[in-house]
């Protein structure tokens, strides 16, 4: 009996990655102004807009003319009653599950600080994140 292959899926198919827009100077520089408060933070790119980290986890980060911040549980709960927050979605369909975006009303306010605080405290909390070498991957990392 011949192998089965996987047939290719019709080009009409096939889900076209959105191509994400630059972030617009405002927001860049909300996002630097901001950081520059939370030393600790390193400060790198993810699809090409700017993030914060701290431990290896992500705790802040900008995507196209949004902010987006990771949030325990239960802040997170108390994030998504604020008027405009919702859920993070970098596609429709696909949120990331412990993200929000952070309204504009709470961009432009005192509040977002407050918010970044919670939003470092959780990512202090959780494990690090140990740094991938060179030739290893998530099937392989760890195994001998």
């Amino acid at each position: 009996m011949p192998a089965k292959t996987k047939s290719p899926r019709p080009k009409s198919q096939t889900p076209k990655m959105e191509k994400f827009k630059p972030a617009p100077d405002w927001i860049k520089e909300l996002f630097a102004d901001t950081l520059g408060d939370f030393p600790m933070a390193e400060q790198r790119k993810m699809f090409g807009y700017p993030c914060a980290f701290v431990n290896g986890q992500m705790f802040v980060g900008v995507f196209g003319d949004k902010l987006m911040m990771r949030l325990a549980e239960a802040e997170r709960a108390k994030f998504l009653k604020l008027e405009g927050a919702k859920q993070f979605e970098p596609m429709p369909g696909r949120a990331m599950k412990e993200y929000v975006e952070v309204p504009d009303e709470i961009l432009k306010s005192a509040e977002l600080k407050k918010w970044l605080k919670k939003s470092l405290a959780y990512a202090q909390s959780l494990p690090p994140k140990v740094k991938k070498t060179a030739g290893t991957n998530r099937k392989t990392a760890g195994k001998i």
